[in-house]
């Protein structure tokens, strides 16, 4: 009898038991590494692996993000250890392996940032570590109107310093526009009938906006978060609309427009605002009445007193700045309803005009913008002054207009860095052109940083696109 075979199958069973100690010391070294690396790992502590941004949303708009994500889930973070330098308001939303800083307020342009978290530790333990990123915001862009007498009517977009002015949208009379971050809205006429377009801000992708008829368009607003346009409507007849306040989603720009109502009827306005980062509008209507209302809620609209005209909304805040018969301006905070006197300058600069809140972001800037009339003895204007006032009065003047020109509206921009000062040369002798909002023929939009008050440039056109509303 052959003892082969059984040579054979001993051989095979001594091979399949150093290939199973093999494979056993294969997985066992495999397992030593792998509960290396996460010892490693662990004892490195957490590590940025992406970060997400969108610097030039941030410069634009309230409510834009970093978010950092690391390389392992996290342990509770603080907001006090996180820190944004230079300093901006903003919040912190973490979870798992990311962690959101929310901006409250558009950043500054042109500017490096750097988001900073100390003591950032994995959910399981082990040592803290710094997470941090940086960031450059890109240099800031406007939008301005030019009109021509002889020629179609030019919306530009240029750099602040006015150079390479690029022409985006034409027409034979533009009467007013309005931007967001990636819109553009246009009111125009023909024969005195109003028209609407949105459009992207290079002017591509031109579509009509439906209206409620063949009637005139004022007061063109945009709401930044609902993506809506609003504004006043009129029958040229006045009946049955007249000054009667609309909105129209921009998504969906051939829907037929929402009328805004108090009380169940569409209501007549003589001024409005969008309240920021919100679906709300505050106006006024014809008698008079202050009026809070959100047509998105089921709640029924405030009714906030007799009141003569809003001068702004501030951003973040729900502060409206406002102006009462026998009280003058002074702030009405919109969610609690109660209110407060505008804070003394600590100089006098003449009678007070319009009052524009600045946005509460770079540090020492919050406050307002305010536009006085200055006299001379025997009350004649001499001058008009635009001076920043901080929330503890000091006061500093950043523009003058000669008693020759006339100073027609001031604008910050998104985050309060500049304002621009709009402005009528020779007034006396400069004629106004035709239209739903005649203007001048000859304007000047003076650019000034609010920190160094020093003036940037002066651009040709009017109704710069960090205006919320056109000129009054």
């Amino acid at each position: 009898m052959s003892t082969e075979p059984t040579r054979r199958g001993e051989r095979r069973r001594a091979g399949l038991r150093r290939f199973a100690l093999t494979l056993a010391g294969v997985l066992g070294a495999l397992a030593v590494l792998a509960g290396a690396g996460g010892a490693a790992s662990l004892a490195q502590g957490p590590r940025v692996s992406e970060v997400q941004v969108d610097p030039a949303s941030a410069i634009e708009v309230s409510g834009s993000r970093v978010i950092l994500t690391v390389n392992q889930a996290l342990a509770e973070i603080d907001p006090a250890q996180v820190s944004v330098s230079p300093a901006a308001p903003f919040t912190v939303d973490a979870a798992g392996r990311s962690v959101g800083v929310r901006f409250t307020v558009p950043l500054d342009d042109d500017t490096d940032y750097t988001v900073r978290i100390d003591g950032a530790r994995a959910v399981g333990g082990g040592p803290e570590r710094t997470l941090e990123t940086a960031f450059r915001t890109p240099p800031a862009e406007v939008m301005l109107l030019q009109r021509d007498p002889e020629g179609d009517d030019t919306i530009f977009r240029s750099t602040l310093d006015g150079e390479n002015a690029v022409p985006v949208y034409s027409a034979p009379v533009i009467e007013d526009f309005r931007a967001t971050s990636t819109r553009l809205v246009v009111a125009t006429a023909d024969d005195g009938i109003s028209a609407l377009q949105v459009m992207n801000r290079d002017g591509s992708g031109v579509a009509p906006i439906e209206l409620p008829g063949e009637g005139i368009v004022q007061g063109l607003q945009v709401s930044h978060r609902g993506d809506l346009v609003g504004y006043t409507y009129s029958d040229p007849s006045g009946a049955p609309n007249a000054s009667v306040l609309f909105t129209s989603q921009l998504r969906d720009p051939s829907a037929m427009p929402t009328p805004i109502e108090v009380g169940g009827e569409a209501v007549s306005v003589d001024q409005w605002r969008f309240v920021p980062d919100s679906s709300a509008l505050l106006l006024v209507d014809f008698d008079g009445e202050l009026i809070l209302t959100d047509p998105q809620s089921d709640a029924d609209p405030t009714l906030l007193g007799g009141a003569v005209t809003i001068d702004a909304i501030a951003r973040g805040t729900y502060t409206a700045i406002v102006e009462r018969v026998g009280s003058g301006i002074g702030q009405l905070d919109l969610t609690t309803g109660e209110e407060s006197a505008l804070v003394e300058p600590d100089r006098n600069l003449g009678q007070l005009g319009r009052v524009t809140p600045v946005p509460e972001g770079a540090e020492g800037r919050a406050g307002t913008i305010r536009q006085f009339q200055r006299m001379d003895e025997a009350g004649h204007p001499t001058a008009q002054v635009l001076a920043h006032v901080a929330e503890d009065g000091t006061t500093r003047p950043l523009f003058e207009a000669e008693s020759q020109d006339a100073l027609l509206q001031a604008c910050v921009s998104p985050s309060g860095r500049y304002v621009a000062a709009l402005v009528a040369p020779d007034i006396v002798n400069n004629p106004y052109d035709v239209g739903g909002l005649p203007m001048p023929r000859t304007l000047q939009t003076h650019i000034i940083e609010v920190d160094s008050g020093e003036q940037v440039s002066a651009l040709a056109g009017f109704d710069i696109s960090w205006c919320t509303t056109g000129p009054w």
